[in-house]
């Protein structure tokens, strides 16, 4: 079913013309060939969608796709288009990782002051289950967690501001996570706390939930949030 958000009135045959050439053209990750039409469309003027969520600053970013039988075309960072909607940030690392196995856990991981980090989180291929956790002293929402599905067929992102745990879990092999970062990575300021510490439901809409997850030893050895002491404040 198409999705189609025309805005107030009517159509007329140029503002119809204009929707069906910014259909979305998705890679089917389940297809190996041919292409899936998503028609969820996007107002004029708006090439992105942002969402916020119950965690103030975290927010969901879908970039619009402009396709046709090739392919399609996305922006997934346009500083100024930002900057528009309040969102300012200065991104100066890109980082790429590979979880080749289904059930793969990164996280849930944090960078401390002076070095603390904005991260922009997208997926390349494959899908994941991804997770902000607000771990500022005095927020009302210390401890709580907002999750959600990005994959390579639905575009969207998710920005996690500094004082937010940030992990994953992949869904699907060989699944390439993508994420921009507003300072350098600094060893000496990186840290973890436990992941099933802070009652993520790690499967929550998905498919498999039997999955065993795949830790790093560093992860693993990770403290509790009851435990951990938050270097950040509200």
């Amino acid at each position: 079913m198409f999705d189609v958000d025309p805005g107030p009135g009517q159509f007329d045959v140029k503002h119809t013309l204009w929707l069906l050439l910014r259909w979305r053209l998705v890679v089917s990750s389940r297809q190996k060939t041919g292409y899936v039409l998503r028609a969820r469309v996007f107002k004029k003027g708006t090439p992105v969608q942002i969402e916020d969520t119950k965690l103030s600053g975290v927010k969901i970013l879908t970039p619009a796709r402009f396709g046709d039988a090739r392919g399609f075309f996305s922006e997934s960072w346009n500083r100024q288009r930002m900057e528009a909607h309040g969102i300012n940030l200065d991104f100066v690392q890109d980082n790429h990782s590979l979880s080749a196995e289904v059930g793969t856990v990164r996280g849930l991981h944090f960078q401390a002051p002076p070095h603390a980090q904005d991260k922009l989180v997208r997926c390349g291929r494959g899908a994941l289950f991804d997770v902000a956790v607000d771990i500022r002293k005095g927020s009302p929402t210390y401890g709580q967690w907002v999750g959600v599905e990005l994959t390579a067929e639905n575009g969207r992102q998710l920005l996690v501001p500094k004082g937010f745990l940030h992990g994953f879990i992949s869904r699907a092999p060989d699944t390439e996570i993508l994420y921009k970062c507003t300072d350098y990575y600094a060893p000496e300021c990186d840290g973890a706390v436990r992941w099933d510490s802070c009652g993520i439901d790690w499967f929550a809409g998905g498919e498999a939930t039997d999955v065993r997850p795949i830790l790093s030893q560093k992860d693993a050895a990770a403290p509790t949030l009851a435990d951990f002491d938050s270097p950040f404040h509200y």
